[in-house]
C-alpha cells in the first residue's frame, strides 16, 4: 500500500535493505540506518551526472561495516554479514525495536562505534534512489506531515524540498509510533497519505 511506503520512509529509513550506521550521541543505541553515523566521506563525480563514492571509498565502507559486524558480535550480539554493498540486514521492524531496548546492543554499540564507518556521501542515492515527486506529491506530503504534527505527533518531521523525509544521519527513528497520539495521527492522517508517493513507485527500503 501506498501508506505503508510513506509511513516506512518516514521512519528515516530505519530496516531491512539498509540498516547499516551506529553512530550518534552518548544517550543509547542508535539502531543503523542505510547512512551510518558521522561525517560523509569524499564523492566522485560519474560521467552520468550524478555524485558516486569512488570504488577506493566504497571498498573502505564495506570492510569497515564488515569490522563493525565483527565488533558487535564479539560484544554478544549476532548480526548478518554485510552484503557486497555494505548493507545490513536487521529483519523487520518490530525485530529492530527490539534490538534497540536490548541492554546487550546499546553497550555493543557505544563499545563498537569508533570502528563504524560513516556512509560515503551520494552512496545511498545511487544504491537506493528515491522516485521523483511531482509538485502536487510535494504538497501532499507537507499536508501529511501538518496533519500528523496537529493530530498526535508533534516530533513527525517536515518533508524536505524534494517531498521526502529528510536524513539527518544519526541513525534512529525520525519521530516516535508508538504513542497513542502517534496512531492517532496515522489513523487520522491515512487518506493523505495516499497521495505522497506515485503508486508505481518501488517500496520504501527501510
Amino acid at each position: 500500500m501506498r501508506t505503508n511506503r510513506v509511513l516506512l520512509a518516514a521512519t528515516a529509513s530505519v530496516l531491512a535493505f539498509a540498516l547499516t550506521g551506529c553512530g550518534g550521541d552518548e544517550g543509547g543505541a542508535n539502531v543503523p540506518t542505510a547512512n551510518g553515523g558521522g561525517p560523509s566521506a569524499p564523492t566522485r563525480t560519474t560521467g552520468g551526472g550524478g555524485p558516486t563514492a569512488g570504488k577506493d571509498v566504497i571498498a573502505a565502507y564495506v570492510e569497515g561495516k564488515r569490522a563493525w559486524v565483527t565488533c558487535i558480535r564479539e560484544n554478544g550480539i549476532e548480526l548478518n554479514d554485510p552484503d557486497d554493498k555494505g548493507q545490513i540486514d536487521f529483519g523487520g521492524g518490530d525485530a529492530v525495536r527490539g534490538m534497540k531496548k536490548n541492554p546487550k546492543f546499546v553497550a555493543a554499540t557505544k563499545k563498537c562505534r569508533s570502528v563504524d564507518p560513516p556512509m560515503p556521501e551520494g552512496y545511498e542515492e545511487a544504491i537506493n534512489p528515491r522516485p521523483k515527486l511531482t509538485p502536487e506529491q510535494i504538497e501532499a506530503a507537507r499536508d501529511y506531515a501538518a496533519c500528523m504534527q496537529k493530530n498526535g505527533a508533534p516530533d513527525y518531521p517536515d518533508p524536505g524540498p524534494d517531498g521526502h523525509e529528510k536524513n539527518d544521519d544519526s541513525g534512529t527513528p525520525a519521530w516516535d509510533q508508538s504513542t497513542a497520539g502517534a496512531k492517532n495521527a496515522i489513523r487520522v492522517c491515512a487518506p493523505i497519505s495516499g497521495n505522497v508517493v506515485p503508486s508505481d513507485a518501488p517500496p520504501a527500503q527501510g
